[in-house]
């Protein structure tokens, strides 16, 4: 029987493990590789081909739901499973939106993740049964043809740019990060602030905050 092969990226390096040996024991799965970031995470999806990703959210750099909108542009036979400590209903409608597979929150048994594993790689969406009863509940009371408010447009260099800013980066340390020039960054800095209609460091680090970009709970340094 072959079996389904695993990537898990988060960055913390006891929780990869922990999840590893979790893993292991079901015969049907295998973890072929690990990231510590968004970005490895991509890079690592490329190389490996997994046919799951258990992705975290709350990674620095490269947050995971924008490393998840990357690797299905760039590996779309690749599921992403989100598996993470927070399930605010603005990183579910996100995962949706982009075509991650399924949520499932940290707390989530050994069994269940791999059973989310199997209906993913089989095509199927899967959510922790607390965020499937509360989407659920959404459905029955949306008001019908009401529209769901459009993002921004932001391209996804711009949202890079977006994160290291509210991550407390210079445009120098950006700059570097992202292998592009200081002007360069200094052009997406405007282009988002034009976008967005907000003008200062701490508007876009607050606008980053609630457009699920990243999480309330990361240390900032808002210049």
């Amino acid at each position: 029987m072959k079996r389904i092969t695993v990537l898990l990226a988060d960055d913390h390096t006891v929780v990869r493990e922990g999840l590893r040996r979790l893993l292991e024991t079901e015969s049907d799965l295998e973890v072929v590789g690990e990231a510590g970031s968004g970005r490895e995470a991509v890079q690592r999806t490329k190389q490996l081909l997994p046919a799951v990703v258990v992705m975290d959210i709350a990674m620095p750099l490269l947050n995971g739901i924008e490393a998840t909108r990357q690797i299905l542009k760039a590996v779309p036979t690749t599921k992403i499973l989100i598996l993470s400590a927070h399930n605010d209903d603005v990183y579910v409608e996100k995962v949706m939106q982009i075509g991650a597979s399924g949520f499932l929150i940290k707390q989530t048994s050994a069994v269940v993740l791999a059973k989310a594993i199997r209906e993913a790689r089989k095509g199927n969406m899967f959510f922790s049964p607390s965020i499937s009863t509360r989407l659920h509940q959404r459905e029955r009371k949306a008001v019908p043809g009401r529209k769901k408010k459009e993002d921004a447009g932001l391209t996804t260099r711009e949202i890079e740019v977006l994160q290291l800013i509210a991550e407390g980066m210079a445009n120098k340390q950006t700059a570097a990060e992202l292998g592009i020039s200081i002007k360069t960054v200094e052009k997406h800095r405007q282009n988002l602030m034009s976008k967005l209609d907000i003008h200062d460091t701490a508007g876009l680090t607050r606008y980053a905050i609630t457009a699920g970009i990243i999480e309330n709970g990361v240390h900032l340094t808002i210049e």
